[in-house]
């Protein structure tokens, strides 16, 4: 009982002390906004809104029954709802369409609703003093993001508005109110902050608890990376992976959304072009070989995509300009994730260029742990390398299955709701 109470003493606003605010981009923009907001912003992911403040809330019936109306809701707020999220996945995939990589600048004029996902679960609006039993049903029931509105004391919410309405670009203000992600990394480690008080669940097998999930996103080493797309993209719902397998099954990689994310634009004419194996190395550690780009190059003429050709050579041709005149690096320069952890830019606060030298920060090395790994063990590692999930592989190496954090979280569930 005591595990319980202490989880129904518990609300989301708990979990968001000294997060960032959201950055956001309105629905109206184009998928060009979106490309430039990324990069300049050095974000993951920008959140889109629908402020219309002449209708009701669009999301106003869809929230959790338990969710009451505070102090930060009135009849304008209401109207500003946050209807998606946008990241470099998005556009990437996006582009990888036939008809969009003949012309990928007309595509990119296209407007931002075009790659938004048509799942309304996957962004839910929350109130700061919902519990955070309720937050986790809502991402068992398949919520990426929660919304949550930040509070502030008055003093510092006035000088933070003066502020932020005269940034000129991706605002974080929405009627006043500031809003930030919520995310199933920040419940999976506030649940490992109070791992001991569900003891001995956290030191049960993953395959005991009924965790592994068999069916997964997979393609074979040798297909082309292009037919991957539709799972790429699939992956990024579920916030998972695409693994790369052999012949005989067994894990040699993966092609993962959150790697992909860390690229820029022009990795659409290597998942265009190249296979899966040859996609890993390509987005691997340290950026792509020479060898690979004068293969992507040479694989885009042949197929007549010039403007795709064109637009590699521009970015390829400014980040190494950049990299000749920049002599050194500065550990102070950084920028805070909405996740709200601090991660390091390359020589400059441009988006592009950091985008660029972020292949540095990313592997295209698969996490893997056994079928008898501890529930804690997996968290830990999942926590440890950022991602919301580990494969599972036998002692060979084959591919045995998938552990999500949504899974993880089920068994939390299931646990305190047997404690009720």
């Amino acid at each position: 009982m005591a595990v319980s109470f202490r989880f129904l003493a518990n609300e989301v606003s708990d979990l968001c002390i000294g997060k960032p605010a959201l950055r956001s981009l309105s629905v109206s923009a184009t998928i060009g906004d979106a490309l430039s907001a990324l990069k300049v912003t050095g974000e993951t992911s920008i959140s889109v809104w629908n402020c219309n403040h002449a209708s009701p809330n669009p999301n106003s019936s869809s929230r959790s029954s338990s969710s009451v109306k505070s102090d930060f809701e009135d009849e304008d707020c209401c109207c500003c709802c946050c209807v998606g999220k946008v990241c470099m996945v998005d556009v990437v995939c996006y582009l990888c369409r036939d008809e969009n990589l003949e012309d990928p600048a007309s595509a990119l004029e296209s407007p931002v609703s075009a790659i938004l996902s048509k799942d309304p679960r996957l962004v839910r609006h929350v109130e700061p003093n919902s519990s955070l039993l309720d937050a986790i049903d809502l991402i068992i029931d398949g919520a990426q993001n929660l919304v949550v509105p930040i509070r502030h004391s008055f003093y510092s919410s006035h000088s933070r508005k003066k502020l932020l309405n005269k940034s000129p670009f991706c605002s974080t203000l929405h009627n006043g109110i500031e809003f930030c992600w919520l995310t199933q990394e920040d419940i999976i480690r506030f649940l490992l902050n109070l791992i001991g008080l569900f003891s001995p669940l956290p030191s049960f097998s993953i395959e005991s608890l009924g965790l592994i999930e068999l069916e997964v996103l997979a393609i074979r080493y040798r297909d082309a990376a292009a037919s991957a797309i539709d799972a790429i993209s699939c992956a990024l719902t579920q916030q998972t992976s695409v693994a790369v397998v052999d012949d005989e099954g067994k894990l040699i990689g993966e092609i993962s959304p959150s790697t992909l994310a860390s690229c820029d634009e022009t990795v659409a004419a290597a998942i265009t072009t190249l296979s899966a194996g040859d996609l890993m190395a390509y987005i691997d550690c340290g950026g792509p070989p020479d060898d690979l780009i004068r293969v992507v190059k040479k694989r885009l003429k042949e197929r007549n995509l010039d403007q795709m050709c064109e637009l590699l050579l521009d970015e390829l041709s400014s980040c190494c300009s950049y990299l000749s005149s920049s002599s050194s690096f500065s550990s102070d320069d950084e920028f805070s994730t909405s996740s709200g952890s601090t991660t390091p830019l390359m020589g400059t606060r441009s988006g592009k260029y950091s985008r660029s030298s972020s292949y540095l920060a990313r592997r295209a090395e698969a996490i893997v742990c056994d079928p008898n790994s501890s529930l804690v063990a997996v968290m830990l590692q999942a926590l440890a390398h950022r991602v919301n999930y580990v494969w599972v592989v036998e002692k060979d190496y084959s591919l045995a299955g998938i552990v999500t954090f949504s899974d993880m979280l089920k068994a939390f569930q299931e646990h305190l709701q047997s404690m009720l």
